[in-house]
């Protein structure tokens, strides 16, 4: 064993700062902390045999350390050597002050900047103590505009369901970015600070923050395209407008065409009495909220792979009256030379209830890797894009409705 297997001045420094990087030396300064003073240091010493094979490196060894400095303490075990006697090593070290340990590892300006905001933050908002001691280091990452985050939570507790744009918001010193930016650092602490009745608890994270507090999110749009040329609104067919307003239109449709994919919604071809929604991500979530929707016949075009059954699933918790399109064996099959595979970051694998008997054997069988080529190899995550369907294929299904 060499000497630097021993601890080091250097090695208690590192051990400092990985308490330091974990919040451990922040959190002891909050009021309700456990004492972290003293502070035992991890000491790694040579043993009996080593004392006697090495003496002169132990003797060097503990000089070091006896130098290092003043801020550490020793504390001595005596050793009874049966060759060289009685010796005092040292047994464990001690950082015995707060200070001693910011000093050594140069973090004192920081301790005390973290020190003003805390007093800021529990004079105003005593709730802030648990995330507090959760997440000193967070809290201190914003230190130089923590006085924003503190006026951002004052005006939400003054104003609750405001419904204002984030770009209305009056807070001095404080721009719609700053909130933009730290969405989730704002959520967290809203959470603590504002009552229940100003919570809207069916929104959550970054993409729900507006409604969650009171404001007024950017309307979500939805495309319509109208497919039969004698039902355009003063000539017009195709039309993006926020699903409020989707919602009152009164379009006298007989069946209504669902589709995320943007190439498909464009081509569809024109069909008699009806209309085709594109609709990407949250929009299909609130398809629920058209109450023309559930009047007559809807068709849900997805891709046939698990991610494509997953939102058929999702849609009909809402319009359980919805069908597929296109999503079928019979379609899969057809265009086999067109078969692709689907990321793995959307894939999925849960149980879907909300499927057709036939719907639920496919998708079984994509989840499964069923599927096989010609060759009989099978098919690792098979996916097949709505958009690869033939154009005369999707023409002659249109035509059976």
């Amino acid at each position: 064993m060499s000497q630097l297997d021993w601890t080091t001045p250097a090695d208690l420094r590192a051990q400092l700062q990985r308490l330091w990087e974990q919040g451990a030396l922040l959190r002891a300064r909050l009021p309700r902390a456990a004492p972290l003073y003293p502070l035992q240091l991890r000491l790694k010493k040579p043993g009996n045999q080593e004392l006697g094979r090495r003496f002169e490196e132990v003797r060097q060894w503990i000089s070091l350390l006896q130098q290092a400095d003043d801020r550490y303490r020793l504390e001595w075990k005596e050793i009874n050597h049966r060759q060289l006697g009685r010796n005092l090593i040292p047994d464990s070290v001690w950082i015995d002050q707060p200070d001693h340990a910011l000093q050594l590892i140069g973090q004192q300006r920081a301790a005390q900047r973290f020190d003003q905001l805390l007093s800021r933050s529990l004079a105003d908002f005593p709730q802030l103590l648990p995330w507090l001691e959760k997440h000193p280091m967070r809290a201190l990452e914003q230190a130089a505009d923590w006085h924003k985050v503190l006026a951002v939570l004052r005006w939400f507790q003054t104003h609750p369901h405001s419904n204002l744009y984030l770009r209305q918001l009056d807070i001095a010193g404080v721009d719609t970015k700053f909130i933009e930016q730290r969405r989730g650092l704002l959520g967290d602490l809203l959470d603590l600070t504002l009552p229940a009745a100003h919570i809207n608890p069916e929104y959550r994270g970054i993409r729900g923050f507006s409604q969650r507090y009171g404001l007024r999110d950017k309307p979500l749009r939805v495309r319509l395209r109208i497919l039969d040329n004698h039902l355009a609104i003063a000539g017009l067919t195709d039309l993006e407008m926020p699903i409020e307003q989707l919602a009152a239109l009164k379009l006298p449709v007989e069946r209504v065409f669902v589709t995320e994919n943007e190439v498909n919604a464009l081509t569809f071809p024109n069909h008699p009495r009806s209309a085709l929604l594109f609709g990407q991500g949250y929009a299909l979530d609130l398809l629920g909220q058209i109450p023309w929707l559930v009047r007559q016949p809807l068709y849900y075009w997805g891709d046939i792979d698990t991610h494509g059954f997953a939102i058929l699933h999702r849609l009909r918790a809402h319009l359980p009256h919805a069908r597929s399109l296109l999503m079928d064996v019979a379609t899969l099959l057809h265009h086999q030379e067109l078969w692709g595979q689907e990321p793995a970051d959307t894939r999925c694998t849960h149980d879907l209830t909300n499927l057709t008997d036939s719907e639920q054997a496919l998708y079984q069988a994509l989840r499964d890797n069923q599927f096989c080529r010609p060759d009989g190899k099978p098919v690792e995550h098979l996916r097949f894009e709505q958009e690869h369907v033939h154009f005369s294929w999707l023409q002659r299904h249109l035509q059976q409705l």
